[in-house]
């Protein structure tokens, strides 16, 4: 297996493969494609139902044009980015580290991943044969590539642009890696919905169902809970001084929420992923989207209960990055809730007036993100990520 991953690996010098610099172009390709195909979706109208959900009163049944247009656009995205995914092959630094724990579960032996995911291992390995892993890597694919895209198409008033926040902000690429977490997440940023129409039973389920893969979605139920919250009331001084008290006790208590968290994942003591470092680059994202909001309060998410929700959980973001670097992978920890950034900043300038200063902070926002997928790409080749060079088993 050490030769095979070697020699996927090591970028061609010639001939019928793809170099590393060649296989960077597969991404931004499937970038430009995706978010040009998402400027033909026009979402506008149809968000409002799909938050609302129900019976959608005073419409005629079925799809009118611009809901068939909407839905041909949405389905070559899916399929642009499900091939892209499923067709990998030795692709991010856990590749193998998941291949062999495949291994592992068809022969009923200990694994440390969930039992929903363990199950879904052992029935496609009956299914394909053993040690067939191509078809584990697709599945998983293939129904997160379907969360990620349903959610933009029922919460993305402005789908082009949250599909490009998504794709520029690393969360689709970074799939291609971390396969149980990703799906977890994805699960995660579908299920906002629920909690925004007030459905929080069908919330807990889907969660519930999330967490049979990933455990840690477990903690956007009291989170997304309380974002929901103090999203719908008008804050108190109770509810600051609750804000503070525990933002003190993530200061002070530190000791004790890494017992909680080491008695579920014991494996993260002292391990490389335990080592207290700040996200620089998470927290200004969080400030400048929180800047943002207060320069559109009026006009964006005063009283839009959809942005108010996005934006308490970009602040609970904020205060993650900033007061738990001692969360081991405090990165995952926070995207659960700043990847609601993809929605919150479409949505502020859906409501913002027209005029140059807007656009002069639409231009900087896309610059922006940008400029972090291109440092994103430029840290693919990392040996601690690999999701560059791009192989997948057609050509390969």
């Amino acid at each position: 297996m050490a030769e095979r991953s070697r020699f996927l690996f090591e970028p061609s010098k010639g001939g019928m493969g793809i170099s590393m610099e060649q296989s960077a172009l597969v991404y931004i390709l499937l970038t430009v494609v995706t978010v040009a195909l998402g400027l033909w979706v026009d979402n506008r109208e149809y968000v409002p139902d799909y938050i609302r959900g129900g019976r959608q009163f005073g419409r005629m049944p079925g799809y009118d044009r611009q809901q068939a247009r909407n839905m041909i656009a949405i389905s070559a995205i899916y399929c642009l980015l499900t091939a892209v995914s499923a067709c990998r092959i030795a692709v991010g630094n856990d590749y193998w580290v998941y291949r062999d724990n495949f291994k592992l579960i068809a022969q009923g032996r200990y694994v440390s991943s969930e039992v929903g995911f363990n199950y879904i291992v052992k029935w496609m390995q009956q299914l394909f044969g053993y040690d067939n892993y191509l078809p584990v890597f697709a599945l998983f694919s293939i129904v997160t590539v379907f969360f990620f895209v349903k959610a933009l198409r029922d919460q993305g008033s402005c789908f082009a642009f949250s599909l490009y926040l998504l794709m520029t902000g690393g969360y689709y690429f970074n799939s291609l890696n971390s396969v149980r977490y990703y799906f977890a997440l994805a699960v995660a940023l579908y299920s906002m919905k629920y909690v925004l129409r007030g459905e929080y039973g069908k919330f807990i389920l889907w969660i519930l169902a999330g967490a049979l893969f990933h455990k840690s979605v477990l903690l956007v139920i009291p989170v997304y809970l309380s974002a929901r919250f103090l999203a719908a009331v008008r804050l108190k001084k109770w509810h600051y001084m609750a804000g503070g008290f525990f933002v003190a006790t993530l200061i002070f208590g530190q000791n004790y929420y890494r017992e909680i968290i080491f008695y579920f994942y014991p494996y993260y003591r002292d391990s490389m992923f335990d080592s207290g470092e700040l996200s620089y680059a998470n927290i200004m994202k969080c400030v400048g989207v929180l800047a943002l909001c207060l320069v559109c309060y009026r006009q964006a998410w005063k009283d839009e209960l959809a942005n108010r929700f996005y934006f308490f959980l970009n602040l609970f973001g904020l205060v993650v990055y900033c007061c738990g670097s001692f969360i081991p992978e405090v990165s995952r920890v926070g995207y659960y809730m700043i990847i609601s950034q993809i929605f919150l900043i479409p949505g502020l300038f859906r409501k913002r007036e027209k005029g140059w200063f807007s656009r002069l902070c639409g231009v900087g926002v896309i610059g922006a993100f940008g400029i972090y997928f291109w440092m994103l790409l430029k840290g693919m080749y990392a040996v601690d990520v690999r999701l560059l060079p791009y192989l997948n088993w057609i050509f390969h």
